[in-house]
């Protein structure tokens, strides 16, 4: 019923957000949604810095701090030049495991290149200890081949608990490049494993295999915005969009194909049918879920905090034409359920973040976007 309700709201408009803080019934009980931060434009990415602030993207090309207090700062500098027509732009942003010692900030972004051509890149660079500038930038990864889209370009980061770098990409969109998803001598369409310098690790799937980008961990993807890592069992999961429906929640295997765009439970945007050919590959990976019709996710966390203690082990994902935030109720690494909250609010979530004191962090993806806070309702 929840998406057949959906079905009706995909077209809402309305981008207006909660006051300063309302409350809300949920499933598993009342929740407060308050505005954190205002005045962002299109937020896409954060990352909670130890001092209990942020680090937030800004999809035109900016790098923000935002203090404890919610005080915004003026654009940090030294991020990388990016391309940010179409869904491009400066998107993820992530924090070295050795933060601390490093300070080490990685960026993904949309890459410019000749002609119009553009890429997923990674850029590594330093915080200064005021948070005013990032210096010291390198390129550590950058999408091959370049192309004429702007559209899907993944790009979230995840480190895993031995200190790789994953980094999700998407298959660019057009017909003529998504094929390349199951191409081993592209990146287009892949989950992406690398060490913070950019090494590739030698135990990579395709590592000295002839015609493979050693780079590459999983492929079949479609275009993939939301990352994370399961609290228990420590894999990685993703989401990604499909075409017309057929947006995925999958668990991410060494070496897997994910299918894409041989199979999928979407339609062409046309409503044509993509029907899968008939010498399928062997051993694709179906789903952990679907969801028809789409709610286009983006971003993605379990949750593992102790001020919900019903969501435990849930993961929770935005929902961008689905104006949602969306909990997929998890026993153990089933799904059993799903929840869509805040829909009525019309917002198009961009990003979902544990913070450090347990509340979940909602990006909105807005002209004047805003970083939410959810925590229990007192009682």
């Amino acid at each position: 019923m929840i998406r057949t309700i959906l079905a009706g709201l995909i077209c809402a408009t309305a981008l207006a957000g909660p006051a300063q803080a309302q409350t809300y019934e949920t499933d598993l009980g009342a929740v407060i949604l308050e505005t954190h931060v205002e005045g962002l434009e299109h937020p896409w990415g954060l990352a909670f810095l130890p001092d209990g602030g942020m680090l937030v993207t800004e999809r035109p090309g900016r790098l923000r701090h935002v203090a404890a207090d919610g005080t915004i700062s003026e654009p940090i500098t030294g991020v990388p030049q990016v391309d940010n027509r179409g869904q491009g732009g400066l998107l993820d942003v992530a924090l070295d495991p050795d933060f601390a010692s490093n300070r080490f900030v990685y960026l993904s972004y949309a890459e410019p290149g000749q002609g119009g051509t553009t890429s997923t890149a990674v850029a590594r660079g330093t915080l200064s200890d005021d948070t005013t500038t990032l210096g010291g930038l390198e390129v550590i990864f950058s999408q091959r081949p370049k192309v004429q889209s702007t559209l899907h370009y993944g790009s979230r980061l995840v480190f895993d608990g031995n200190g790789h770098l994953f980094i999700t990409t998407g298959e660019r969109s057009a017909d003529r490049f998504r094929v390349q998803a199951q191409d081993l001598n592209s990146h287009l369409g892949k989950v992406i494993r690398i060490h913070p310098d950019g090494a590739v690790p030698h135990d990579n799937p395709f590592v000295g295999q002839q015609g493979a980008l050693p780079e590459i961990w999983s492929y079949g993807h479609r275009n993939i915005q939301g990352a994370a890592l399961h609290p228990q069992t420590g894999a990685l999961w993703i989401n990604e969009h499909g075409p017309r429906g057929g947006d995925e929640l999958n668990r991410i295997e060494k070496g897997g194909n994910y299918g894409w765009p041989l199979v999928t439970e979407g339609t062409e945007y046309s409503g044509a049918p993509i029907d899968p050919p008939a010498d399928l590959p062997p051993g694709l990976i179906d789903p952990v879920a679907f969801w028809v019709p789409s709610p286009a996710p983006s971003g993605l966390t379990f949750y593992d905090g102790g001020m919900f203690p019903a969501w435990q082990g849930d993961a929770f994902m935005g929902a961008l034409a689905g104006t949602s935030l969306i909990r997929v109720d998890m026993d153990g690494t089933g799904v059993v359920g799903e929840e869509f909250m805040f829909t009525e609010l019309g917002m198009r979530i961009r990003d979902v973040v544990e913070g450090p004191d347990g509340a979940l962090y909602l990006l909105t993806d807005a002209a004047n976007g805003k970083v939410l806070r959810i925590s229990p309702a007192e009682g």
